[in-house]
């Protein structure tokens, strides 16, 4: 009897024990920040849902409808995410309030995919002094590659200046001595380009560079930019605008009878919103380059990525466009973000998103073969490579091998 009393004492001491222990590992196990809890993740996001950049709106629209998809199959390890999405008119004070509603109000864990340079810097500051993810954010400006100073902010596009350089490349090498007009957006955005443009060119820019012509976000139209350029006559007008003005620039071209060699920024390849309304027969034999594959594209009619991209958008997203290339954008950044999410466990912390996030190493269906996502604590660069591509019909061929703009 005495024995069974001090036995019964035991297991039960034991178990408290035990169950004490079981508690200290699930507490070390899970860790979280604001806006992560044992059943939700809360993004953040700012998009162009309205003003002149509005054609990207698509891309935050792709992203929630992402998300609902992934909501709806149980979740990332059980738990949901909950997307708030804002609209900043392309407008950078603007950005800068939503960016504080985000953190401060809604106490997000992360802000993902924020679209627009001018954004983006208006806000790095601030997002970097909250110790806040502004994570793989919508523009290729190279400073988004700046971990030393900017640890909590990470690109996701191949840099506008990595694509300037491969464009200046190809220039040099099948275009030797061919003078350049250059149309470009007066922001980061385009300063950006043409930096990496004349770098590539390198002793050569000078010569090379006869006009340069930019314009506001605010303006109208790029008319006057383009006669203007089309005064100084170059052989090769390259075409460095957000898509309302880079359809206006390939149309206007086209009404002048101008026949430049053109190349055109791949922030603005879309079909949908720019070949399309620049009338396909301006937009002949342009030249650009690309990461994604584009859904017009022949040869991926069949592709198995691409059709798990149009059966999600069928059933997803159905009112979206599967001409436009920003919903294939959009549709793989969300899977980025996923990806980070998913190696995080069950540490929910912004340190350990931005760790994640700065040891990727994986491939997503929908870019181009041989396309890697790669990042390291020292390259927040996740993709380098681009491959060239020329408009042709109704639709963009790609030619020639996948190229690296990474500086030599």
């Amino acid at each position: 009897m005495h024995y069974s009393i001090l036995n019964n004492a035991r297991t039960i001491a034991l178990a408290g024990l035990f169950a004490a222990a079981v508690a200290g590992s699930a507490s070390a196990q899970k860790k979280y920040d604001p806006g992560a809890t044992d059943t939700e993740i809360k993004i953040g996001n700012i998009m162009p849902y309205s003003g002149p950049a509005s054609a990207y709106a698509t891309i935050g629209k792709t992203e929630a409808a992402y998300f609902n998809k992934i909501n709806a199959e149980g979740g990332i390890n059980g738990r949901k995410i909950n997307f708030i999405s804002y609209d900043d008119g392309y407008s950078p004070p603007k950005t800068v309030e939503q960016a504080r509603k985000l953190v401060e109000s809604d106490e997000v864990l992360l802000i993902f995919n924020p679209l627009g340079t001018p954004g983006n810097t208006a806000i790095q500051k601030y997002m970097n002094s909250k110790k806040v993810p502004q994570i793989f954010v919508s523009t290729g400006a190279a400073k988004w590659n700046d971990p030393k100073n900017f640890p909590w902010t990470m690109g996701w596009q191949p840099s506008y200046q990595v694509e300037a350089r491969i464009y200046a490349a190809y220039i040099l090498k099948n275009y030797p001595g061919k003078t350049i007009g250059v149309l470009y957006q007066n922001d980061d955005f385009g300063k950006d380009y043409v930096i990496g443009l004349r770098e590539g060119l390198g002793d050569q820019a000078n010569k090379l560079i006869t006009i340069e012509a930019s314009y506001e976000t605010s303006s109208p139209t790029v008319d006057s930019q383009v006669v203007q350029i089309k005064g100084a006559n170059p052989d090769i007008f390259v075409n460095i605008a957000t898509p309302k003005f880079a359809a206006q620039a390939i149309k206007k071209a086209g009404e002048l009878g101008w026949r430049p060699v053109q190349f055109l920024t791949n922030v603005s390849v879309s079909v949908g919103s720019v070949m399309k309304p620049a009338g396909y027969e301006n937009g002949q034999g342009i030249l650009s380059a690309a990461y994604l594959k584009e859904p017009k594209d022949e040869q991926w009619k069949n592709d198995p990525a691409m059709n798990e991209w149009r059966a999600f958008m069928t059933k997803w997203y159905p009112e979206g466009d599967q001409e436009d290339a920003a919903t294939v954008f959009g549709y793989g950044v969300a899977q980025g973000i996923v990806q980070v999410l998913k190696q995080c466990k069950d540490d929910l912390t912004r340190e350990n998103v931005m760790k994640q996030a700065a040891n990727l190493n994986f491939e997503i269906g929908i870019y181009l073969p041989g396309t890697k996502i790669k990042t390291s604590p020292t390259d927040f660069a996740p993709i380098e490579q681009l491959q060239m591509m020329r408009f042709k019909g109704e639709s963009w061929e790609l030619f020639g091998p996948i190229m690296s703009g990474e500086k030599s």
